[in-house]
């Protein structure tokens, strides 16, 4: 399952869920581009621990939400390059309330990085892939694209939208050996998070089977089996990571 010679991009690298797929993939051979929106620092701090592994990667700044920018990016990578074998989308943001509540721009400003973001980065990526007839797309998004959760339709409508976007993605590419899929983590520690309060958070795992929230390194293991050769036969599914607790 050695990368060595793959070219990934993964948006949203800084932090999370990112960061530790940025530095496995990266760890494993693949040269990666970790993007970032506004965190310098946090992204520095990756890229640091990817050279540290034996990793080489670089850092691009940009917002995917923006279309046209996106195709500059990802058209100069695999000038750079010559490929695009990899691409994560990870990039997301939560802009929590209830929907009597909601403004229109905390609506828009979600469903365009969460959801918008990843059509742009899938757009830009499959032109290249389809040449090369091979081609990796994860596409993360979340346990409550099934559930649900009070106060946040925004967040739950962009990454039901993405799923949907991955099982049509994937019968469109399928036929050049371009897999799409995606991953839904359950309650994972990272930023997004933090702020649950203790007694929540010892409530919910009293309702996870394996009596843990995950880590992103538990994410980040089933992002690199979906990204390596041995994945070859795996497309349109979303894979749930969350210890038990949706079925």
């Amino acid at each position: 399952m050695n990368l060595t010679a793959k070219v990934a991009l993964v948006t949203g690298g800084s932090r999370g869920i990112g960061k530790a797929v940025a530095v496995r993939l990266a760890a494993e051979g693949a040269y990666t581009f970790v993007n970032y929106g506004r965190n310098a620092e946090a992204a520095e701090e990756t890229l640091e621990l990817i050279r540290g592994k034996g990793g080489s990667a670089e850092l691009l700044p940009f917002d995917v939400a923006d279309f046209a920018l996106v195709q500059r990016v990802v058209a100069r990578i695999v000038e750079q390059k010559g490929r695009l074998d990899i691409l994560v989308n990870n990039a997301g943001i939560s802009i929590d309330g209830l929907l009597v509540r909601m403004k229109e721009e905390d609506w828009d400003r979600v469903i365009a990085v969460n959801l918008k973001g990843v059509f742009n980065c899938c757009r830009a990526a499959a032109r290249p892939m389809m040449r090369q007839r091979w081609g990796r797309i994860v596409n993360i998004s979340s346990i409550v694209a099934k559930s649900g959760n009070a106060g946040q339709v925004n967040y739950c409508a962009s990454k039901a939208g993405v799923e949907g976007l991955t099982r049509s993605l994937a019968r469109e590419l399928g036929a050049r050996n371009v897999c799409i899929n995606a991953v839904a983590p359950g309650f994972i520690e990272t930023d997004m998070t933090a702020f649950v309060p203790e007694k929540k958070r010892e409530a919910l795992m009293r309702q996870i089977p394996l009596a843990r929230l995950g880590a992103p390194e538990d994410v980040a293991a089933v992002v690199r089996f979906l990204v390596s050769e041995e994945a070859g036969y795996v497309t349109g599914q979303v894979v749930h990571v969350n210890g038990g607790f949706y079925m």
